[in-house]
């Protein structure tokens, strides 16, 4: 399980380690140059102080020093080695005259020479000596810093779980909610970088109200419209018990038959809404063609027609509208559309199914249009936005000859719209009756997935 807490503290120590080294590095580097230029000094001074001595006698008891760094080496005018205090030493039989850099088998020296009177004086000095004290330096900089790394560990796993507390309060907060208590997450205390996780947890919480509130509506609703053609259903199965002729038996088992319909039918209404609700559906959308859908669903509804003697027809169906969708649940929105018209339209009366691109400026297209136009009694202005809520059927003495419906067609297609990004709106058509139209809005280069 990957912590927070563990993966700040091995980032920051980690961090601080590699700060701490940088900067020993980088003091050891500047340590190593002021002792350079110290020891340059140095050098020079012992070379100058050397000038009026008179280099006789053996070097064995400097040989012998252990504790001397230097090395003094004094050559005559004819280059010939007068005076060397360490002559276990390899140095070069000659030198340059000021400082220089000699490479040798015991490693690298560092030389200061003169001429005075004729001889040459050249002190020389090891390299290492310079770099072990600058070293040393470095090394009691870092020394308190690696002391004191537990105690940093410890402070800042304190510090980190002090700082994860709101999460901890968030955590318990999200744990409190059930499903009658969604109120959102109190935004007291929040630091600044988790309040976009709040906000998107307050917003998923509101839509899961909403979800929530719908569904126990719909459940409501439902319990309520069935209770009547229920009711209805258990009365006609009693007629038909009490039935004393044939005749009587005969007209309340089609009077059952119709009850059963309806009953049917609005159970199957029911269902497609809950199907459609944006909440219970993941499925892909893929291009659907709505000229070759209005055709088909023009076909499977002509013999309801025909029946009835209505003019169902196709008025417009353009083979460039294809839109981004779900093309049984489109199937289900235009089915819908066409059923209501030929619920309400009076006998020999007509009903058209267009579809055609939209556009929403000169020369650029906005989307696709669906229309269903009749010559039925219509819809009041005032109830337009009525009829799109569950179980609404406003006027109903002017269906047809098989009632009036569940309430549930229009908002089905609300439903079905929304999930589709389109827009429905309620129009007086030409001839006088009503004219529903569904415009879809670009949506063929979004997203495939709703």
């Amino acid at each position: 399980m990957n912590s927070i807490r563990r993966h700040l503290l091995l980032a920051l120590l980690g961090t601080l380690c590699a700060a701490v080294l940088l900067s020993g590095w980088a003091t050891y580097q500047a340590a190593r140059d002021e002792a350079g230029v110290l020891f340059d000094y140095h050098l020079e001074q012992i070379a100058l102080s050397l000038r009026d001595q008179r280099f006789q006698g053996s070097a064995d008891a400097l040989a012998s020093d252990e504790s001397l760094d230097y090395v003094i080496r004094v050559w005559d005018r004819n280059g010939l080695t007068v005076f060397f205090s360490r002559p276990h030493y390899t140095l070069p039989e000659l030198t340059t005259l000021g400082y220089s850099t000699t490479e040798t088998d015991e490693g690298d020296w560092r030389v200061y020479a003169i001429q005075y009177h004729g001889q040459t004086i050249a002190v020389a000095q090891p390299m290492r000596v310079r770099d072990r004290m600058a070293a040393g330096a470095a090394w009691r900089i870092l020394m308190p810093f690696f002391v004191l790394l537990p105690v940093l560990g410890a402070l800042i796993w304190w510090l980190v779980g002090r700082g994860l507390r709101p999460l901890g309060r968030l955590a318990r907060s999200v744990q409190a909610r059930t499903p009658d208590l969604l109120d959102p997450l109190p935004p007291e205390e929040i630091p600044e970088e988790v309040q976009p996780l709040v906000d998107s947890l307050n917003d998923l919480l509101t839509r899961l109200k909403l979800a929530l509130d719908a569904q126990r509506a719909f459940v409501a609703d439902a319990a309520h419209e069935l209770r009547t053609p229920l009711t209805a259903l258990q009365l006609q199965t009693q007629l038909v018990e009490r039935a004393a002729s044939d005749p009587e038996r005969t007209a309340a088992i089609a009077d059952l038959k119709h009850g059963l319909q309806r009953a049917t039918h609005t159970v199957t209404q029911m269902l497609t809404l809950a199907r459609q609700e944006p909440a219970a559906v993941e499925s892909g959308f893929s291009p659907v063609n709505l000229a070759a859908l209005v055709r088909e669903s023009v076909a499977a509804h002509s013999p309801l027609a025909t029946a009835r003697n209505i003019d169902l027809g196709v008025t417009v169906a353009d083979e460039t509208t294809v839109v981004a969708g779900d093309a049984g649940a489109l199937k289900i929105l235009l089915a819908n559309l066409i059923g209501n018209a030929l619920r309400y339209v009076q006998e020999g009366g007509q009903v058209d199914v267009s579809c055609f691109p939209e556009s929403g400026e000169p020369g650029k297209s906005r989307g696709a249009c669906l229309e269903v136009s009749d010559n039925g009694p219509g819809i009041p202005v005032e109830e337009r936005e009525r009829v799109f809520d569950r179980f609404y059927r406003g006027n109903s003495s002017s269906a047809g000859d098989d009632g009036p419906g569940a309430g549930l067609g229009l908002a089905i297609v609300k439903t079905i719209a929304r999930r589709h990004r389109a827009e429905v709106a309620l129009l007086d058509s030409d001839t006088g009756g009503l004219r529903v139209r569904v415009v879809f809005l670009d949506n063929t280069q979004g997203n495939t997935n709703t």
